[in-house]
């Protein structure tokens, strides 16, 4: 593999490299890189938006470097503030415990445990102590924590900022000088503590890690981040069954996304395919193709094969007629409310009834049954939809 191949990898789906040219050069020397990537265990499944980063761990292990896989269990007991309106209320020792030990359970399935370190800050952070945390607090001013944007809004906002949440970044900047961290992956909320590492890194002498961070996944809705409170998230733990499913009612667009951040199928494979989609093959194989993998990731083949059974059956069960009436919508920049889409596409006289049959569980979306009243169609979305057991038509949103 050329070094141009093996960038394009590294870079792949990246939000934002810093500095590149920096990282080209430490990776141009051959020597292993030392890569982290940080998680608090602040619940205690994994979605597939946290396998962002678990999945870039894993292309960076794949490709020869030392991987560490950090659990947050000291920063955990703060309370993350990236991108809140109010204080995080910090998680007990037994909750951190118990969501830490599910973790390592998980990540396991992506990340090879032979060649992956797990460590946990509280490691380091205890030995530090009170008097160590007072130096560490006097490398930052308050001036310069309010630079980050979630602080600074707050603040302008009048609303409270704990004194204690001035340390997150701190303490998850000493984590890269504890790790002695060459490159460290975030989300692209991370980004003020990822360059809180290199800052501190510089303080303690040690050369400054590069970062790389991750846009953060949309989830099934296709407009917010993947995020259990939203109900928009695909659980790793899930069934299989559940898991193709859902994958299966992502729209076509949104599809492409995940099979970017997602997927381990090669660069190559993947506009091979788009080439294919654009020639007239169904976005349908494609999306088989990426929900056959995530069940496979997490649950084996066998269950990747019954799943797709499964779905199949559901389909041919419900006699979906070959000659589909197909409805083009124009879904805008906010989307279509399913109730709407029900009626234009005329399955539905009235939105009223439209809502009347999601309420009794008649209305389906690519054979999952629809259950969310406040669902929208969004462009690139071309899905078929039934109500009742005869009305059926191919909805192809723009």
């Amino acid at each position: 593999m050329t070094f141009e191949s093996t960038f394009s990898e590294i870079k792949r789906g990246a939000e934002e490299i810093l500095p590149e040219a920096e990282l080209i050069s430490r990776l141009k020397t051959g020597k292993p890189l030392r890569v982290k990537a940080g998680f608090d265990p602040t619940a205690p499944d994994l979605h597939l938006g946290h396998t962002v980063l678990i999945n870039k761990l894993k292309t960076m292990q794949d490709l020869g470097h030392e991987v560490t896989f950090l659990i947050g269990d000291f920063t955990g007991l703060i309370g993350d503030p990236t991108g809140r309106n109010a204080t995080r209320p910090p998680l007990t020792p037994e909750q951190i415990e118990a969501n830490a030990a599910t973790y390592t359970a998980q990540v396991f399935k992506i990340l090879d445990p032979q060649r992956t370190t797990v460590a946990f800050n509280s490691t380091w952070m205890n030995q530090l102590g009170a008097a160590g945390m007072i130096k560490l607090a006097a490398t930052h001013t308050v001036a310069r924590m309010l630079e980050r944007d979630d602080f600074s809004k707050r603040y302008k906002a009048e609303q409270p900022i704990a004194i204690h949440e001035f340390l997150y970044p701190l303490v998850q900047g000493y984590d890269s000088v504890a790790l002695k961290a060459d490159l460290e992956l975030g989300g692209t909320d991370q980004k003020f503590n990822l360059l809180m590492g290199r800052e501190l890194q510089k303080h303690y002498g040690q050369t400054p890690q590069c970062i790389l961070t991750m846009p953060l996944l949309e989830g099934t809705d296709g407009i917010n981040k993947m995020s259990k409170s939203m109900n928009n998230f695909i659980g790793i733990s899930e069934a299989p069954t559940e898991q193709f499913g859902k994958l299966m009612s992502i729209s076509d667009e949104l599809m492409w996304r995940y099979l970017e951040l997602l997927s381990f199928e090669s660069l190559t494979t993947l506009s091979a395919w788009k080439k294919e989609v654009n020639e007239g093959r169904n976005p349908r194989d494609i999306k088989v193709a990426l929900a056959q993998e995530i069940v496979t990731r997490f649950h084996g083949q066998a269950a990747s094969v019954a799943a797709l059974e499964d779905f199949e059956a559901r389909f041919r069960g419900n006699a979906i007629p070959e000659d589909l009436p197909e409805c083009s919508l124009e879904a805008g920049a906010e989307g279509l409310p399913i109730a709407q889409v029900l009626k234009l596409s005329g399955l539905c006289a009235s939105t009223s009834e439209a809502l009347r049959m999601i309420e009794a569980a008649g209305v389906r979306i690519d054979g999952e049954r629809v259950s969310d009243k406040a669902l929208k169609l969004h462009a690139g979305a071309n899905v078929v939809l039934q109500v009742g057991k005869r009305k059926y038509a191919r909805v192809v949103c723009h």
